[in-house]
């Protein structure tokens, strides 16, 4: 893989981006691209946005026709709350905007976040939630829901069109709605990827092996099993698409073939024609086709197969305008433009300003910060390989990414206690992105707000705050293998304590027993979910740094 450096791989490759595209900008804090042709007052505003590696998707689909806005976060990792906040308002022309979102923890929750701040603003805003991945659907309708892959780009599509033509905020939500609803995907795996800096790929696939079902985020499959020919294969993908939307004989679809990264436009085509003639047997009409790597996975060897009901509305939204259906370089269907710029080199997120100024220092809080920041920095690579193991291999990465921004020496010696957590849960949520980012930054919001003081009730009031806000958001329980497993026991420990070195040794404990209890169970919140038996016997990584800072706690005090 060709890189400079692991930490500023999505920067500089932002950077080559915009300099090849004539209508992109990049806004560098917190981070996010736009159109440089602004839309035309009253219209409504397209902001999608998600991890980066999958590109084209999503900046490649900016311009006219598609999207207005994009906010991209590190490698498989969602863009964080003040991103698509200040992206939001930067697009916005009064007319709304729409946020076309990928049904990931991270994602839905940080764009969540992100809409309830523009009401605060008088902005008004919707959203579309794509969920197409028919390998990650249940039956009982428990856990997180189908994964969103590949449809992204063909709603992100049919919606830019009806924003073109001036349709109300409702109405482009509305037909949005109706082609997710409509959409299904399945994908297969003959290589892993590998994250930018890491030694080894995302999971492990022996040779002549294959990996039906897996997520765009270097997440293994539901099943393994032997490679098989390309016929039986398209099959194996196309059956359950067709089961889960309830296709019958004489419907019409688009039908994508998408490549993942690493797989050459002659396999693809190749999985197009056995695709067209598994449809026609069925009885399936194409009405559109649509092949290529749109929606990739770092560079993985792979495609997906998404089949897209369609009607007469979706179909001429699909196509129009029918001359140059959208002037985003990545659509298949137009050329680069040359009046581009190269940008400065740099990274992005917000820098940090305390609010509090004038709160006096304390020495355990310092210590403890401190102690517990610096461990998390130093066990990166233990904790990227627990996630490796048990979810998609950027846990640690986030990590480094939210702590290696603030300033060590400013929590040792200057920051007050409340500053010290403001600067804490702003780095997590400015920087991390991701599910991590947001739950991390909330956690630590309630640290913020509540320690006016520091004693046992201002502590114990702070955690439970945060686990209350943690599981509002992400809708985790104890058991569903996450932080909360940590989370929920310590808090317990420290409302039964009546001295707080007692109470934060008892949170400490119960904290890494509620770690190790995560060992042996099945995600059911996260993106281990998706993995389900497989991340049996690893602890969860969010659990663990939990344990760490209640530990860091009671060292401290």
């Amino acid at each position: 893989m060709f890189v400079n450096s692991a930490t500023t791989f999505v920067a500089d490759a932002l950077r080559g981006l915009v300099a090849s595209t004539a209508d992109i900008a990049w806004h560098a804090d917190p981070g996010f691209l736009t159109r440089k042709e602004p839309l035309k007052s009253g219209r409504v505003a397209l902001l999608s946005g998600g991890g980066s590696g999958h590109e084209p998707m999503h900046a490649g689909f900016i311009g006219a026709g598609m999207l207005t806005g994009v906010c991209p976060g590190l490698v498989f990792t969602s863009p964080n709350a003040l991103q698509v906040h200040e992206a939001s308002r930067a697009v916005s022309v009064g007319g709304g905007v729409l946020h076309i979102v990928k049904n990931y923890t991270g994602d839905v929750m940080n764009f969540s976040i992100a809409r309830e701040l523009l009401h605060e603003y008088g902005i008004e805003s919707d959203h579309v939630l794509v969920d197409d991945d028919v390998a990650s659907e249940r039956a009982d309708g428990d856990g997180p829901g189908r994964r969103g892959t590949a449809a992204t780009v063909i709603v992100e599509k049919i919606c830019g069109a009806a924003a073109e033509r001036g349709d109300t905020l409702g109405a482009v939500a509305s037909v949005g709605r109706r082609v997710a609803e409509n959409s299904r995907s399945m994908a297969v795996a003959v290589s892993p990827c590998t994250l930018p800096g890491a030694s080894e790929p995302s999971f492990d696939l022996p040779e002549g092996e294959i990996e039906l079902g897996i997520g765009i985020h270097g997440e293994r499959g539901t099943e393994r099993v032997p490679a098989m020919p390309a016929q039986d294969l398209v099959a194996a993908l196309t059956q359950p698409v067709i089961d889960s939307l309830g296709l019958k004989r004489g419907e019409s679809v688009i039908a994508f073939v998408n490549g993942l990264g690493a797989t050459h436009p002659m396999e693809l085509q190749l999985l197009y024609g056995e695709l067209a003639e598994f449809l026609s047997d069925k009885g399936i009409l194409i009405a559109r086709p649509l092949v290529g790597s749109l929606v990739t996975a770092l560079n993985m060897g792979g495609a997906s197969i998404t089949l897209v009901r369609v009607d007469d509305e979706i179909l001429e939204l699909f196509d129009a305008p029918t001359d140059a259906p959208t002037d985003a370089p990545a659509w298949p269907n137009v050329s680069a433009g040359n009046d581009s710029i190269l940008p400065e080199r740099g990274g992005f997120g917000p820098s940090f300003s305390p609010t509090e100024t004038d709160s006096v220092r304390d020495e355990f809080i310092s210590a403890w910060m401190a102690s517990w920041v610096e461990r998390v920095l130093a066990e990166e690579p233990s904790l990227t390989d627990l996630d490796r193991r048990a979810g998609d291999g950027d846990f640690g990465t986030n990590m480094v990414a939210a702590l290696g921004q603030v300033d060590l020496a400013a929590i040792r010696d200057s920051y007050s206690a409340r500053t010290i957590f403001e600067a804490v849960s702003d780095s997590y949520l400015g920087n991390a992105g991701g599910t991590s980012g947001a739950l991390f930054g909330i956690w630590f919001r309630q640290f913020y707000n509540s320690l006016t003081t520091v004693d046992l009730a201002n502590i114990t009031a702070a955690a439970r705050g945060g686990l209350d806000k943690i599981t509002e958001l992400g809708g985790a329980r104890t058991g569903d293998k996450t932080m909360v497993d940590a989370i929920a026991p310590a808090v317990e420990a420290l409302e039964g304590a009546t001295d707080l070195g007692e109470g934060l040794r008892a949170a400490a404990a119960a904290a890494h027993e509620g770690v190790r209890s995560t060992e042996h169970l099945t995600a059911n919140r996260g993106r281990a979910s998706y993995v389900g038996d497989a991340a049996k016997g690893v602890v969860d990584p969010g659990a663990l740094v939990i344990a760490w800072f209640f530990e860091a706690a009671s060292d401290a005090h």
